[in-house]
This record gives structure tokens, C-alpha cells and sequence, in this order.
């Protein structure tokens, strides 16, 4: 049921983030008054926060990065192969890394520090209970946990970064998402060269 609803999810929200939306956007105010013109000698004023959809990207993304390195971080004590713990504890660097960059972005733009997304189930999210699954499990067992969740994170940030480079209009949101398509593309590279070297 969990893969269904993560695929079915996963065609809606690019055209959701396109549009500046996502599932679980609450606008408290549709109609904002408009703003005074600011005067005319203080020049042009560029927007801080960027379009919805910028803001919506990085609220989702940080979330996305922090569940994800809360099960990375599982992989030291708990995996049985070597080679996986060793791609998890880089791929935690990488995300640690990713999320100061999310972070500072986040915070150029006046957006809230906190998670909107609390408590909602997004598609490439690990849940609360999925890291109570991988926190009961040992061995083999977490490291197909591991692999299965942190394979759907890679590829799911990755389609959500996607629709932020051809729909924001923030250049150094676009210019981040642009980064971490890449960077995932080489982590599900190493990930499934990981998978093929251990069969």
C-alpha cells in the first residue's frame, strides 16, 4: 500500500511544485494587501523569498535531507556490509553538506524554520515509522531497509529538484536544485553499482 501511495504521489507533486503548491500548503491569508510602493529613492527592491515554488522546494527539500540522514546515521552500528556502511556514511557527509546550503538558502529567503511538512507522509520522505522499522532491525535486514528508503529519497528529491529548475524563478534556489540533481544521479550510480558488486 506504502509503494502505491509513494508512486501515485510521486506523478502528482513536480505539477504540484510547478505551480507553486504542494499536498500540504495551507495559505492562511489567499489575498495579501498589496505592499506601499517603496520610494523612489530607495532603487529596485528584488524579492527576497523568490515564487512558491522556490519556497516550496526548499521546505520540502530540508525535511527530505533531514530524515534521510537520521537513517544514514543508523548504518555505523547496524549494517552487515562494509561497502554499505561506508557509501552511507559518505552519502550522510553529502546530505550534512547539502542541508547547510538548504538551510542557508532557507534563511536568505525569510522563510520559517519550521518543518510545514510535519506528520505528512511525502512521497521519497522516510517517515517516523520507517525509522522505527529500521531501528528494530539488524543486519541484513536494516541494510535492505537502508537501501530501499534511502533509494527512493535519491530519486524523488531528484524529480522535485528537476521541477524547481525549470519552474522557480529564484536563481540561487534554481542554481542549488541544479546542483543536487546532479549530485544524486551520482549517488543512485553509486548505489546501484553497490547493488550489482554485491549479487
Amino acid at each position: 500500500m506504502k509503494a502505491v501511495r509513494r508512486a501515485a504521489a510521486s506523478l502528482l507533486l513536480p505539477l504540484l511544485l510547478a505551480t507553486g503548491l504542494t499536498s500540504c500548503s495551507v495559505s492562511a491569508d489567499p489575498e495579501p494587501p498589496p505592499r506601499p510602493a517603496a520610494p523612489p529613492s530607495s532603487g529596485p527592491a528584488p524579492s527576497r523569498s523568490g515564487d512558491p515554488t522556490d519556497s516550496a522546494w526548499v521546505q520540502l527539500m530540508i525535511p527530505m535531507d533531514e530524515q534521510a540522514v537520521a537513517l544514514l546515521a543508523m548504518a555505523e552500528k547496524k549494517t552487515s556490509d562494509p561497502r554499505l556502511r561506508s557509501w552511507a556514511t559518505r552519502l550522510r557527509t553529502a546530505q550534512d553538506a547539502e542541508l547547510t546550503a538548504l538551510r542557508g538558502l532557507r534563511d536568505g529567503m525569510g522563510l520559517p524554520t519550521t518543518d510545514v511538512h510535519a506528520g505528512h507522509s511525502m512521497p521519497g520522505m522516510v517517515t517516523a515509522d520507517d525509522l522505527v522499522e529500521a531501528r528494530a532491525a539488524e543486519g541484513a535486514t536494516f541494510d535492505r531497509i537502508l537501501v530501499a528508503q534511502i533509494r527512493d529519497h535519491l530519486r524523488q528529491s531528484a524529480q522535485v529538484s528537476r521541477s524547481e529548475t525549470t519552474a522557480g524563478t529564484r536563481a540561487d534556489a534554481r542554481e542549488r536544485a541544479e546542483a543536487l540533481v546532479t549530485a544524486r544521479e551520482s549517488q543512485l550510480a553509486d548505489l546501484d553499482a553497490l547493488a550489482v558488486n554485491s549479487g
